[in-house]
């Protein structure tokens, strides 16, 4: 594989690299140089994966949480709740049902004698 397709494929492993260069704090030339001298060396590239992929998890955990609708979540609890209640109510009430409907069989008696 040629140089430039190892880098492509090391920045499609590495998607937080494109924050940097959305930020202009580095472009994908000074990458690619960086890239052509050291290769995936973990030291040298330390400073952008770990950094930049815990920036790009905790914003995205907060872009989620804003845009959630806490309304719509309590309206679901409750609707869960309801329903759980339901089986559990039908569930006592089949099994107080199919007690009281059980006689036991006498021991001495077999095949209908």
């Amino acid at each position: 594989m040629e140089g430039k397709e190892k880098f492509k494929s090391f920045v499609k492993n590495h998607p937080s690299l494109l924050e940097y260069v959305q930020n202009g704090d580095m472009t994908w030339q000074k990458f690619y140089e960086m890239y052509d001298m050291y290769g995936e060396n973990e030291s040298v590239w330390e400073k952008y994966l770990n950094h930049s992929s815990q920036r790009v998890s905790n914003l995205g955990v907060f872009d989620l949480l804003k845009n959630v609708d806490l309304d719509s979540i309590q309206t679901g609890i409750n609707s869960m709740q309801r329903v759980i209640s339901l089986f559990q109510d039908m569930a006592i009430k089949n099994n107080k049902d199919s007690n009281q409907d059980v006689k036991p069989r006498p021991i001495y008696k077999h095949f209908e004698d």
